[in-house]
């Protein structure tokens, strides 16, 4: 026993359990969260409950169960329900009801006792709609394109509404955001040109003349596509769909406002494994609303993209050239230790201390004096004197900075002197030798340092919110107006988002499972990054593998 451990294996086996249950730890974690987050976009049954309220009356409620826990009947009598019943717990079911504008919440607490009835009726529907969250009832009569259908005609007209409907809002928000929207962004760059003139003490008669032409005829082109956009919005509300609630009443539900139907009742395995892909497809590709409790997510998935690119752009050459500078030029003295001592201090400082910092001097110093200089048309109002991606973007690469430069500080040293000893007895200049020789041996650390850079990048939301993430972005920051990417546009991310739902949301048990879908998203957005890195590097290792023999 006593030379087992003196061998070192019972380290070796202390060392390879913790690395064990450290990645069954993780695992499970990911896990946990994509069963809660994918299990949201099952086609949950609706239930009808008929209950027993007050003097022996009877209510119909219809709803999902989200949720179901046992609750001690001490604590239901002391919070003021009066009910007798055998044994100590009551089983209660919080049911999302949905009718959001008839009824005081959208989810409330049913306890087991009071349930008379409960069925699964074939014929319920549930109507997805663009405010106000879900309607549940049963339809009774369609109104489309003139005509009254009820019965059996009922249900495949009310597919071929849904369809017209989704194509004219298609067409609409196109017609928005594409076409009047570049001409309002014409229009602002022709009051802009005319301060601009104006300050240049350049505004004749002439260019005054030139720029109302313009205006005239984009104002005129605005009137026609106005009406197109105005027509688009009737052709949406001539049809409307009659549905009968729980109350009992017939609703009237305009077909604009309704953006997809479903019988989830009726579905078989085959039916809700494909409804199932089509909701996690309209989760990542449609915007997000009623206070990003509704709808997708794909602007904060194409801004946290974006915005870890354009870090990686930047910090990537400047990390380089640092290390490269610290290992290959720089003297080995003490003012060279100090340096190396202060970049692994930073990759320690908190990451809103480097918020704090972007926002000061990037936003305020930078971005103000940009204005002053190039944009002074556009003052008081700012164009890079206020948080924008680019500004996130610098931010995080300063903060993932120290990472790159140790990451291929250890690369170059890695190599051995002999290499270069050998270029510069052939001939070679230092400068070719780092060029074509020392960086392309060194590119997959380099590489390693960007995965680990992009990771943590990623998942970072304190400083971005200082300095360019919001709530909700009404553009994105690549569009078709020149000069089509605007570094200057804020921008949503995932993990702000993630936050936002979590402690920001009016409807708490809404949000909930589309924390766990999105921080399930922000996950795969980073293992997706780093795979790709990850491929890059072991390509790049293939190819400069020659060079090391």
């Amino acid at each position: 026993m006593g030379k087992w451990f003196k061998s070192g294996s019972p380290w070796i086996w202390m060392t390879a359990g913790a690395v064990s249950l450290s990645l069954i730890a993780v695992l499970g974690l990911l896990l946990m969260i994509a069963w809660k987050g994918l299990v949201y976009f099952w086609p949950s049954p609706v239930h009808q409950f008929d209950l027993e309220v007050n003097n022996g009356q009877i209510e119909r409620v219809i709803g999902e169960i989200y949720d179901r826990e046992q609750v001690p009947l001490e604590r239901l009598q002391q919070s003021g329900i009066d009910i007798e019943v055998e044994g100590e717990f009551i089983t209660r079911y919080l049911v999302k009801t949905g009718n959001r504008e008839y009824v005081p919440l959208d989810f409330r607490w049913i306890i087991e006792p009071t349930i008379q009835a409960q069925t699964l009726p074939d014929d319920i529907a549930v109507f997805e709609r663009n405010k106000n969250g879900n309607f549940y009832g049963y339809p009774v009569e369609l109104i489309f394109d003139g005509k009254r259908y009820d019965g059996e005609a009922l249900k495949p007209q009310l597919a071929l509404a849904i369809d017209k409907t989704a194509e004219l809002h298609e067409q609409a928000e196109e017609l928005q955001k594409v076409d009047i929207g570049r001409i309002n962004y014409q229009l602002e760059r022709l009051r802009l040109d005319e301060r601009k003139l104006e300050l240049n003490n350049q505004l004749t008669a002439q260019a005054l003349a030139d720029l109302d032409a313009k205006r005239n005829a984009l104002n005129q082109e605005y009137r026609v596509l106005e009406k197109q956009l105005f027509d688009l919005r009737d052709q949406a509300a001539e049809d409307a769909i009659v549905v009968r609630d729980m109350r009992g009443e017939r609703v009237t539900l305009p077909m604009d406002s309704v953006l997809d139907v479903a019988y989830p009742n009726q579905l078989g395995l085959m039916g809700k494994v494909g409804h199932w892909l089509h909701a996690i497809g309209k989760f990542v590709s449609d915007d997000p609303r009623e206070a990003n409790t509704e709808g997708g997510v794909f602007p904060a998935i194409f801004g946290t993209v974006f915005m870890v690119l354009l870090m990686a752009v930047i910090v990537t050459p400047f990390g380089v050239i640092a290390a490269v500078y610290l290992h290959e030029y720089a003297a080995k003295n003490g003012l060279t230790r100090l340096i190396r001592i202060a970049v692994i201090n930073l990759a320690g400082v908190p990451s809103i201390v480097y918020g704090v910092f972007g926002l000061g001097f990037f936003v305020y110093m930078v971005g103000g004096s940009l204005d002053e200089l190039f944009y002074p048309e556009a003052l008081p109002n700012p164009t890079f004197g206020t948080p924008g991606v680019i500004w996130s973007a610098l931010t995080l690469a300063i903060l993932t900075l120290p990472v790159v430069i140790v990451s291929t500080e250890e690369g170059l040293s890695r190599i051995p002197s002999s290499v270069r000893h050998g270029s510069l007895a052939l001939g070679a200049t230092k400068a070719e030798t780092l060029w074509r020789i020392i960086l392309p041996m060194a590119s997959p650390a380099i590489m390693t340092g960007l995965i680990l850079a992009v990771a943590r990048a990623a998942g970072e939301v304190a400083p971005l919110m200082l300095v360019g993430v919001v709530k909700l972005a009404s553009t994105l920051p690549v569009d078709g107006n020149w000069p089509y990417v605007h570094l200057d546009r804020k921008f949503m991310h995932l993990g702000f988002h993630i936050y936002d739902v979590g402690f920001q949301s009016p409807n708490v048990e809404a949000a909930r499972p589309l924390v766990y879908a999105t921080s399930f998203l922000l996950v795969s957005v980073i293992v997706a990054l780093n795979l790709t890195a990850i491929g890059v590097r072991n390509h790049l290792r293939e190819k400069f593998r020659s060079l090391e023999h």
